[in-house]
């Protein structure tokens, strides 16, 4: 069995029945982990678990969706909404995701605007550096 801290997944808290998520620190930055789905009726437990782990330190963030298994309209919203609050509390920030939410990011075209990078190891070393 692993120690704490190094299996993220195994430490989500559950948000609704389709969506877990938590938090740890890596390399001076704060990484926000999900797994399930993100939609409609996962999107304001997302949204008030981002606001909550944010209103507790001000460290860079990356948001990790590699195991968000689906992503909608209302989930890139609440994605949205989590990039204008880093924003505004001037937090630097990625988002990191598997091939399926890249591709819907992408789609939309937020991909700059969510700081998107292709892995969790890069998302880390830019926001660290």
């Amino acid at each position: 069995m692993k120690s704490k801290g190094t299996n993220p997944i195994t430490e989500l808290q559950r948000l609704t029945v389709s969506l877990r998520g938590g938090s740890n620190h890596q390399n001076g930055c704060l990484v926000i982990n999900f797994t399930g789905q993100l939609d409609a009726y996962s999107e304001k437990q997302f949204t008030t678990y981002i606001n909550e782990v944010l209103a507790s330190n001000q460290l860079s963030v990356v948001i990790d969706l590699t195991n968000i298994d689906f992503i909608d309209s209302c989930g890139l919203g609440a994605m949205v909404q989590a990039a204008k609050k880093c924003t505004q509390s001037k937090r630097s920030f990625s988002v990191v995701g598997n091939p399926r939410v890249v591709q819907t990011i992408k789609l939309v075209r937020l991909e700059e605007f969510l700081h998107l990078v292709p892995d969790l190891n890069t998302a880390i070393g830019k926001l660290s550096a």
